[in-house]
């Protein structure tokens, strides 16, 4: 009798498995048959590092197998979500069939980046295990919750926007000015400008638009910057600017800035700059031009100053001082200075 009772149970089991596919159907089981999470633990705090080596491992999930009271395969589902969210929009960072699981700092700080924790500031997460068997998944339990802290980082410089009647006054379309690094209120960048304009910084999902926060004139047109009962800034000329503003100093400065190429490369060598034009669709500054090799560089506004690239830094961008070289054929070629990604400023020379 008791291996009858024994298979019928058995049998119950498999059944329930191979027919329940309706998600509306539930099936109860005891709280103490879901998984255990053991690691991490409730309240521990992980600060993550952009300078460490991105494929060290910055967390390890590990957890209890659920009891199904049977031997059957499991699937577990680790899932992270922000506190206090209730997992309604939880992010699923992998299903196994182990009950363990590793992620390195890349990939952690991209998801936690993702649910909007800001950068270099403490967050809190909740992580669950999602145990589900069959196929399709059913009967899904759930642990219990664990919340840890979370500090992730970015490797983008924060920027503002340049809003105004050069671009149809629409924020998420404006041209950005960037800081020399996080935590710094330093903006610059090159901009065409034409009118009035106003700076607003992005919402914490990094969006930029009306609400948020924007400055502009203090009304005295002296370069001193406003939050409240502020003025439009104004250029009143059309044309191309290097713009810095400080929104914690509140100062701005806008200069116009004429772009040209010059050196040994060029028809004219170093006695005379060659002016490159500006490109309004792609934001460029171009010009097709006969080229020797030679040594070269940018320079602004006809004279040896503030407005000089010459060298490339170890990721490809311009920088000042210094001397780049033309080595190709000689031939026509097409010049374009790129300075619309601020403080990445990059430049090429492609044969026509």
């Amino acid at each position: 009798m008791k291996n009858i009772l024994k298979i019928t149970y058995l049998f119950t089991i498999a059944f329930i498995l191979g027919s329940c596919s309706d998600d509306n159907q539930k099936f109860s089981l005891s709280e103490n048959s879901a998984s255990v999470i053991n690691t991490p633990t409730n309240g521990q705090e992980f600060i993550l590092n952009p300078l460490e080596d991105q494929n060290n491992t910055a967390i390890t999930f590990s957890w209890d197998h659920s009891n199904y009271g049977t031997p059957t395969s499991i699937d577990y589902s680790i899932e992270i979500a922000n506190s206090g969210s209730d997992f309604n929009e939880a992010t699923t960072l992998a299903t196994v069939n182990e009950t363990h699981f590793t992620m390195n700092i890349a990939d952690f700080n991209n998801v936690v980046s993702s649910l909007g924790l800001p950068p270099f500031t403490e967050g809190s997460v909740d992580i669950r295990i999602k145990s589900t068997v069959g196929n399709p998944s059913q009967l899904p339990q759930y642990s219990n919750i664990v919340t840890i802290l979370v500090t992730p980082f970015t490797t983008d410089l924060p920027k503002i926007a340049v809003p105004g009647n050069h671009q149809g006054w629409d924020p998420p379309s404006a041209p950005l000015l960037a800081s020399s690094a996080f935590g710094e209120t330093d903006y610059e960048g090159y901009v065409w400008l034409d009118g009035e304009f106003k700076f607003i910084a992005p919402n914490q999902t990094g969006i930029f638009e009306w609400g948020n926060t924007d400055w502009g004139d203090d009304g005295t047109f002296t370069g001193a910057l406003l939050v409240d009962d502020e003025t439009n800034c104004n250029a009143s000329t059309a044309g191309y600017y290097f713009v810095v503003a400080d929104t914690d100093a509140l100062t701005y400065e806008t200069t116009p800035v004429s772009w040209a190429i010059i050196g040994d490369a060029t028809p004219s060598g170093w006695d005379n700059d060659t002016d490159l034009i500006y490109n309004s669709q792609n934001k460029t500054l171009e010009l097709d031009l006969d080229l020797v090799p030679g040594p070269f560089k940018f320079r602004g506004n006809n004279e040896w100053g503030q407005f000089d690239l010459g060298t490339v830094d170890s990721d490809g961008f311009l920088q000042s001082g210094g001397d780049l070289t033309f080595d190709g054929e000689a031939g026509n070629y097409h010049i374009i200075l790129d300075l619309s990604n601020p403080r990445k400023y990059t430049y090429s020379l492609t044969l026509n």
